[in-house]
């Protein structure tokens, strides 16, 4: 393990965790718990129990990027999505799929708190659980028009002590894959505190958030 990657090589496909990044959804272990084996001590991901392909798989459902991988067997790695997705989890982190920039790195994944309370900030690290952190992933939808362009690089900056500022194409969903706005720019709330969630209000300069900033690029 490094740098809290842990990074186990299988014949045909490398599969790389990263502890702390994941927000216990569960989907590896309860999919392919042959690969993900759960409550054991030691070695825990076998990533020659499953083939290249269905790894893939398990860690594209992944959403908040804990699980890459990559391929010996001349198989795809992992691409961009053809659109770019923000999904709004019920009383939840923000959930990107995209071609993503943050923190100077390039990810397609990754779960962002919106409850303020987080320790790892920007990534949720389920701290909303037990914050009892409430927050519709059904908000109203916007009258928006279709984006010419769906894809293409997102770049990801949380401000000082606020909020979290998506620039590119995106599309912004709910839980249940609703649109809710399409824009090539938003101000999302990450102190947990607006009364217009997932947008910023500006509450976050009355309610003592404090949080580091993170630039798109270093």
């Amino acid at each position: 393990m490094a740098d809290g990657v842990e990074e186990v090589k299988g014949k045909l496909v490398t599969i790389r965790f990263e502890a702390g990044k994941c927000i216990h959804s569960r989907g590896c272990v309860l999919g392919r718990p042959d690969v993900f084996v759960p409550n054991v001590k030691g070695e825990w991901i076998h990533p020659d129990a499953a083939t290249p392909d269905e790894v893939a798989e398990l860690a594209h459902n992944c959403p908040s990027g804990a699980i890459t991988y990559s391929r010996t067997d001349g198989g795809p790695e992992e691409s961009p999505p053809i659109v770019n997705l923000v999904r709004v989890r019920e009383n939840g982190p923000l959930a990107f799929h995209a071609q993503l920039t943050l923190d100077g790195q390039a990810v397609f994944r990754a779960t962002l708190c919106r409850c303020g309370q987080s320790q790892r900030k920007p990534f949720c690290d389920g701290s909303h659980t037990n914050a009892a952190f409430q927050a519709t992933g059904e908000p109203a939808s916007k009258t928006t028009e279709p984006l010419a362009v769906r894809n293409g690089p997102v770049t990801l900056t949380a401000s000082e002590n606020g909020p979290l500022v998506v620039t590119g194409n995106v599309e912004v969903v709910s839980g249940t894959g609703r649109t809710i706005d399409r824009c090539t720019r938003a101000v999302l709330c990450r102190c947990g505190g607006s009364s217009n969630k997932p947008y910023c209000d500006g509450t976050h300069r009355t309610n003592g958030f404090r949080a580091a900033a993170v630039k798109a690029s270093e």
